[in-house]
């Protein structure tokens, strides 16, 4: 399965609060946030593995650019106006069936992860298995809105009478997504939440996979909140 991370943000909470290396280069238990996703990645059948950098990311154009992997590997370096549409230029590698996104600072217990992907695989009724989590400590949470079997109903910016899962940043999809970003795209759609959106309105059955707990690496106090949460 191709997998593709998408590493473009400037992560600028964290520079503002004193972290100076990169978000994709912040170590969790001596690790890089993107070393960890792509060894996590090579774990779980990886058939290639895709990334887009921002270009004023010099020291992670230069971490990446030494990379040897076992796998086909794509960097691209580019600026973009969002994550969708980082997605949008990831999309070309993403040549499978299936493949799984996710953003950079996305942290997850692995045999969660390892559990999702195999369920992903032997998924045949829906399009998508959407990572989901009821743990929300998120500033802007995109809250994903679900019916009794798990399929998604709805994403909402704001949370509903019923909502109890948020988005976890991890996208498990078929390649009729694809076509979808495309339109999207083209339409001028801008954010990934909105991209999600067109998926729903468009037709495609998007499931939900609960993870106990996701977290996000966006300041600096949560790093060492992460590095608690995978050392447990």
């Amino acid at each position: 399965m191709d997998y593709a991370i998408i590493a473009a943000g400037e992560g600028s909470r964290l520079v503002q609060e004193g972290i100076k290396c990169p978000k994709p280069l912040v170590r969790l238990n001596g690790i890089t946030l993107i070393d960890r996703l792509i060894d996590v990645f090579l774990d779980n059948g990886a058939t290639s593995i895709n990334v887009i950098i921002n270009e004023e990311m010099k020291e992670v154009q230069e971490h990446m650019q030494s990379k040897k992997l076992s796998v086909p590997f794509h960097l691209i370096i580019k600026s973009t106006p969002s994550s969708m549409h980082s997605f949008y230029e990831l999309s070309r590698y993403l040549t499978g069936e299936r493949f799984c996104l996710t953003t950079v600072d996305t942290i997850f217990r692995e045999e969660e992860f390892k559990e999702y992907i195999r369920t992903f695989e032997t998924e045949k009724e829906s399009d998508g298995l959407m990572a989901v989590t009821d743990y929300i400590d998120d500033e802007k949470p995109l809250y994903v809105n679900v019916d009794q079997d798990l399929s998604v109903v709805s994403f909402s910016d704001k949370a509903e009478v019923d909502s109890r899962y948020v988005s976890g940043g991890i996208y498990c999809l078929k390649r009729s997504a694809l076509t979808v970003l495309e339109r999207a795209v083209e339409q001028g759609v801008s954010r990934m939440r909105n991209y999600q959106r067109s998926l729903i309105e468009e037709g495609l059955k998007l499931k939900a996979y609960p993870f106990s707990k996701i977290v996000d690496v966006d300041h600096a106090e949560d790093i060492a909140k992460a590095e608690q949460f995978l050392n447990v």
